[in-house]
């Protein structure tokens, strides 16, 4: 049986001036975590790649 919701810990690096933007995006938008914010973020830019590849 298929584990749902799995997830998986990757380390990984970024520069000082965008974590600061990645911070202020969490504030702005009320949410908890700068991890939650991340994925938010990926999410949000992985849609607009699909969308942009089906023009």
């Amino acid at each position: 049986m298929a584990i749902k919701n799995r997830t998986t810990h990757l380390m990984v690096m970024f520069p000082v001036d965008m974590v600061e933007e990645i911070e202020a995006y969490k504030f702005n938008n009320r949410i908890k975590t700068t991890s939650e914010a991340i994925r938010t973020l990926i999410k949000i830019g992985l849609e607009e790649t699909e969308k942009l590849e089906e023009e």
